[in-house]
């Protein structure tokens, strides 16, 4: 693939790594603990998009612990970039979607930080079935939010919130995280379209089809948050089935490594599928300017 076909990172020293950057219509999946960069490292490759395709990215926050991530304070002092919040409860109203002027916000966290618990195993059945019944509920605000970027053409997305778990099979995140990735991210806009309009679908035919955007232009990058903090534990665990990082194109290690009587941060590509990659484990660090990859002058 030619290098200038790929989504650029933010960071020229990690697209160098890449083989040039990410490969749009993928998954990329940033996996490392709390605290490490995921968000600094999505943020940038959102920004990269101001540059590259004439539009920053989109943020979709499935965190539901009651804690901030600090989305818009990084995206602020980092970029100078205030990201614009949409409500999780918003009302679809067709010919919103059409208006060029709409005001969208730029970040949907879609349970509001509640504050609680994503498992199975952590509710008791009735718990799981008002969860299972709030996630029906948030589903069209999701389809809302991505479909109306896209159609104005945006080209990336950052999904952040993804918390550890012992079975995926068993997190509200990971069920809407699959939803999503299926069935909004990887499918024809005018199917979308159709899942969003539903009964109006007919009447707004003409404006999905003028709105028509290439699906595999989009790029996806999934910020998963593991319980491993160094990594070599991370380089070493072993993927799932069904487990999401077995299924993206492109899998980004964020952990600790020991040098000397000190923890220093360093990343490993584990995956990246269709491309030449860099093999070492490549150090980097975080100051006021943001990421920076390699090793320190």
């Amino acid at each position: 693939m030619n290098p200038a076909s790929r989504q650029s990172t933010g960071i020229a020293a990690l697209d160098e790594h890449l083989g040039g950057g990410l490969l749009p219509g993928t998954l990329t999946v940033l996996a490392g603990a709390t605290g490490i960069g995921k968000t600094q490292l999505g943020l940038a490759f959102l920004q990269a998009g101001q540059q590259q395709e004439g539009q920053r990215g989109i943020v979709f926050d499935m965190s539901s612990r009651g804690d901030s991530q600090n989305h818009a304070p990084y995206a602020a002092a980092r970029y100078g970039w205030q990201l614009r919040p949409m409500p999780a409860d918003i009302h679809v109203v067709p010919e919103q979607l059409w208006q060029s002027d709409g005001e969208l916000g730029d970040y949907l966290n879609v349970f509001q930080q509640t504050g609680r618990r994503v498992t199975r195993q952590n509710l008791d059945f009735d718990q799981w079935l008002d969860w299972k019944a709030d996630l029906t509920k948030r589903l069209n605000s999701a389809i809302f939010f991505f479909y109306a970027h896209f159609i104005r053409g945006v080209c990336r997305a950052v999904i952040d919130g993804m918390e550890p778990v012992d079975r995926p099979a068993e997190s509200i995140q990971f069920e809407l995280f699959e939803y999503i990735y299926h069935q909004i991210l990887r499918k024809e806009s005018d199917w979308v379209a159709r899942d969003l309009l539903r009964e109006h679908f007919r009447a707004n035919q003409a404006e999905v089809e003028r709105h028509a955007y290439d699906f595999r232009q989009i790029g996806c990058l999934l910020l998963s948050t593991t319980r491993e903090t160094m990594l070599e534990d991370l380089i070493g665990r072993p993927l799932d089935e069904g487990d999401v990082l077995s299924n993206a194109n492109t899998v980004i290690y964020l952990g600790r490594v020991r040098e000397g009587n000190r923890l220093t941060r360093a990343m490993y590509i584990a995956k990246h599928r269709g491309s030449a990659c860099s093999e070492e484990i490549v150090p980097y660090w975080i100051d006021d300017e943001g990421v920076k990859v390699g090793a320190r002058d």
